[in-house]
């Protein structure tokens, strides 16, 4: 038996977790190596692999995101300080991020949140005319405590099955986490916000930047929106700037 055929079998089982010894050994046949069920067994056994029934029953979180890749959006919270007149404040962002597109939209932005608060903003969120997340089916979200019950409830009217993660499991929210570093880093940790206004004004304009002007490696490194004008080569480059130029695009814009 060679190590080629052993991590041929493992392959089969583990891309195919429906797939019993017959069906692997037949899958092998194919490929000109006759094996009996016997030895699949043995092998997939001593890999850890159960089998096909109880393969069946369990689905990784790699699996779950590829099947349901087009309706699935991701929900979460972040906090900025802002100087105020009553001194330094903490306020919540809520966000929304579809995963395919990494489209993001800004729920709500508030001081002093509650689980009222969210519950309104989730029922904009589902609003059948200008709601955030069309089409989706799941929204992913943490354990929280302003992901209530109610809110749960409130997607689920319109049938949008929330998703809620294991505790302490960030990895499982990537998308969410990534973009709550890019804006950040990029924009927020770089400014002095200077009240509510000036906090809206800086994430409004590094979400436009973000969906224009920003070049995403997981999409290719290509823009999420990028311009239906197409500019001539020898057209003149200028550079767009927001925030005081902490956020600049470069582009060729058409005559």
């Amino acid at each position: 038996m060679t190590a080629e055929i052993r991590q041929l079998v493992v392959r089969m089982a583990t891309e195919n977790r429906d797939w019993g010894y017959t069906r692997i050994q037949g899958a092998l046949v194919n490929l000109g190596h006759d094996v009996g069920r016997g030895t699949i067994a043995t092998i997939l056994k001593q890999h850890g692999i159960e089998p096909a029934p109880e393969r069946q029953k369990r689905t990784t979180w790699q699996e779950f995101l590829k099947a349901h890749w087009d309706v699935l959006a991701a929900a979460d919270f972040f906090t900025v300080e802002v100087s105020t007149a009553m001194g330094l404040t903490r306020y919540i962002v809520f966000f929304v991020i579809e995963l395919a597109t990494r489209r993001v939209h800004i729920a709500g932005i508030a001081s002093e949140p509650d689980s009222a608060w969210v519950v309104q903003c989730g029922r904009q969120l589902t609003d059948p005319v200008d709601g955030f997340p069309a089409g989706k089916r799941f929204l992913l979200h943490d354990r929280g405590p302003l992901f209530t019950e109610v809110f749960r409830e409130t997607l689920a009217a319109t049938s949008v099955e929330t998703v809620r993660l294991p505790p302490k499991s960030p990895n499982l929210n990537a998308f969410a986490e990534r973009f709550v570093r890019s804006i950040k880093e990029s924009c927020l940790n770089r400014l002095i916000l200077v009240g509510e206004a000036w906090l809206r004004r800086a994430v409004r304009e590094f979400v436009a930047h973000y969906h224009q002007e920003r070049n995403h490696q997981g999409l290719g490194n290509l823009l999420i929106f990028p311009s239906s004008v197409q500019a001539r080569h020898d057209d003149p480059i200028v550079c767009r700037a927001r925030l005081g130029g902490l956020l600049k695009f470069y582009h060729r814009p058409a005559a």
